[in-house]
């Protein structure tokens, strides 16, 4: 008999079978395979009345994949559940070993994690199995309850009062920064303040003191009848020089990842964890299967002491022994994911250069990105000099600044990721007089707090304890995908709705979305993790705190009217009001259902006709459309308008006429090749 593997993800399924000696067959669960039912009250799969007791069902789609597990684990001598190490791929084993039945009466059932997709890792942790935490199964189960009672209730209710899509304990607290810094942008009041600076033969100095005091010119009037009364000589009454240190960043955690691809190589967070996820799990290299970076989901800094070892001789090897920093100790952090390492690259031995040739695009720069992260945390700081002028007029102190770099140390692999600005000084000495070619006075404008983007935004979300690693990505994604927020210069705006939304939460759920409330409870959940403390006892006192709250809202709340477009609907005479799909806002009557009349988009191209009649229907025409949405969006394609009656698309644009062999059209490919649009036919080639 074989042993059993299950992995969550078919790709590393494919990895960890190479590694494992021996009789191994390795199966993917494809992520979670069940999840709370929609029974008992509410629809919240539990048992309010046994003690909280969940209910859970199997997910439709996952059925053949369960009844496939569990014929292989019959089948088997011993199973190793081989999930994501953190507390969501602990208790997807727990599922596992539930649904599948696994009883150690039965055989042998281990749990094993690893935090890195290599051979030697793998092996490692075979050799050290365990029993699955059921500390950390109660975290994420708890987790798991409480967002289900929160965005259920929350979420019908407000779609019942203001249409509003989805509310739930981190995207709410999320929402509401946002909405927070649009009010302060609106309620900032700029103030007008002048500049004085003096321009001399290769530099220019600044006012930055009157009288011995900071300079406060708040007026034209102000700074003119100072620029007036100063000379056109100044004096340099000292030169002070100042050598300082820039260390190296440390190695990434998934914020930090996700906010420097978003800052440097314009990649957005799920995209990025996307992009990461391939790399942890696998990549077909030349002749082998590996893992290039270790486990993605981390707020731990700290790296394994065999790795920083290694990038020592690799910095010492490549670039010089003064290259190599003293100690340096990353950290975990004090409310720490489980994933007990930074993200860094399983080996320096896959170089960016020599990976490349395997990866895509995105997959490479992103690769490049954490490889030269991680190498730099372990290189020296590099070293600046800085110089200033400090110059004398009369009662006010100008001051020129320039900075010189002395050595590069760890800029010397990520340069090009850092925005470091050097200048030089011309050589002056004390006591030198210089004359001023130019004395301006320039106005400006104190600035409002910036409005977020998606990584100033993580960052907000990670400092405040609001979610994990896992959660930053989505949460941004449902944020935009229920239109609360909206993009502009990649900032992000609140929606009206969004601010609806916002303000009915505050209303009547101030607590549940506050950001103090949502970090306690992360807190909460981390005790449970590493304490134990009783999980029921949490999740009845926040349902009964809670479920009130929600009854007095559901009396209270008014219920938003509808917008009205101004018009009648021509069919029936009731008023049109604006409606909102997945796809956008729309106008339609108010009478619906008894009346659907939808307003024609009058932007809505229609489709071109081609006078080709349909070969598969013989009743629609072949008409060329354009795709509105998938990775096809904006391209031009040809389909029969008998859809969804008849759903023939062609291979290329219709050229008229019959292919010689069969009975279908001849059609012309975007190389300007004419091939049979039947495939079996036209792989042949040029049919004319």
């Amino acid at each position: 008999m074989s042993k059993l593997v299950i992995v969550e993800s078919p790709s590393k399924s494919k990895t960890i079978k190479q590694y494992l000696e021996g009789d191994y067959q390795v199966l993917s669960s494809k992520g979670h395979i069940r999840d709370l039912a929609i029974s008992g009250p509410g629809g919240l799969g539990l048992d309010i009345e046994n003690n909280f007791k969940p209910k859970y069902s199997v997910l439709d789609d996952k059925k053949p994949v369960v009844r496939s597990l569990k014929q292989a684990a019959d089948k088997s001598e011993a199973v190793f559940l081989a999930t994501d190490p953190d507390r969501e791929g602990e208790a997807i084993s727990w599922h596992l070993q539930q649904v599948l039945e696994l009883s150690e009466e039965e055989r042998p059932v281990h749990r094993v994690i690893f935090h890195e997709v290599t051979k030697d890792a793998v092996k490692e942790a075979f050799e050290n199995p365990r029993s699955i935490d059921l500390n950390l199964v109660s975290s994420q189960e708890t987790r798991r309850i409480l967002d289900r009672i929160i965005g259920f209730k929350l979420s019908k209710l407000l779609q019942s009062k203001i249409k509003s899509k989805s509310a739930g304990r981190v995207q709410s607290a999320a929402l509401k920064m946002i909405v927070d810094r649009e009010r302060e942008v609106e309620a900032f009041e700029p103030e007008e303040y002048w500049k004085l600076t003096a321009s001399f033969t290769g530099f220019e100095a600044e006012l930055s003191k009157v009288d011995g005091k900071k300079p406060k010119l708040k007026d034209e009037s102000s700074a003119e009848a100072l620029r007036s009364s100063l000379s056109e000589t100044f004096t340099i009454d000292a030169i002070r020089t100042r050598k300082r240190r820039k260390a190296p960043f440390n190695p990434f955690t998934t914020s930090s990842l996700q906010q420097e691809a978003s800052n440097r190589l314009n990649l957005g967070g799920q995209r990025t964890m996307m992009l990461a996820q391939s790399l942890y799990e696998g990549i077909d290299l030349k002749d082998e299967t590996v893992g290039l970076i270790t486990y993605m989901r981390t707020d731990s800094t700290r790296m394994a002491a065999s790795f920083k070892s290694a990038a020592r001789e690799h910095i010492k090897k490549h670039y010089g022994a003064k290259y190599v920093s003293g100690s340096r100790q990353g950290r975990k952090q004090q409310a720490g994911q489980d994933a007990h390492e930074a993200i860094r690259p399983t080996s320096l031995a896959y170089t960016p250069v020599r990976v490349r040739p395997y990866l895509k695009r995105d997959e490479y720069r992103l690769y490049k990105l954490i490889y030269a992260r991680a190498v730099a945390s372990q290189m020296a700081s590099a070293q600046f000099e800085t110089k200033t002028y400090v110059l004398l007029n009369k009662s006010a102190e100008f001051r020129a600044k320039a900075q010189r770099e002395l050595f590069d140390g760890y800029l010397k692999v990520y340069r090009e990721y850092q925005d470091i600005e050097t200048s030089e000084l011309p050589n002056k000495d004390e006591g030198d007089r210089l004359k001023a070619k130019k004395l301006e006075k320039s106005q400006h404008f104190t600035s409002p707090p910036p409005r977020f983007n998606e990584a100033s935004l993580i960052k907000e979300m990670e400092e405040k304890g609001i979610g994990r690693p896992s959660t930053y990505s989505q949460t941004v994604s449902t944020l935009k995908k229920r239109r609360y927020v909206q993009l502009d210069k990649k900032r992000f705006l609140p929606t009206d709705q969004g601010r609806l939304t916002v303000e009915k939460l505050e209303q009547y759920f101030s607590d549940i979305v506050s950001v103090d409330y949502t970090a306690r409870m992360e807190r909460t959940l981390d005790e449970i993790a590493n304490k134990g403390i009783d999980h029921t006892r949490i999740i009845a006192d926040f349902y009964h705190n809670f479920i009130p709250l929600v009854e007095k809202a559901n009396q209270e709340m008014e219920k938003a009217p509808p917008k009205y477009t101004g018009e009648n609907c021509p069919k029936c005479g009731s008023p049109m009001v604006y409606r909102e799909s997945r796809y956008g806002v729309f106008e339609a009557c108010s009478g619906f259902p008894k009346c659907k009349y939808i307003k024609p988009d009058g932007n809505k191209k229609e489709p071109t006709k081609t006078g080709v009649t349909c070969p598969k229907c013989k009743k629609g025409e072949i008409v060329e459309r354009e795709a509105k949405r998938g990775k096809n969006k904006g391209k031009t394609f040809y389909a029969c308008n008998n859809f969804p009656k008849c759903r023939n698309i062609l291979r290329g644009k219709p050229t008229g006429e019959a292919c010689a062999d069969c009975d279908d059209l001849l059609v012309e490919l975007e190389d300007g090749t004419v091939v049979c649009n039947d495939k079996q036919c036209g792989e042949t080639g040029d049919k004319t």
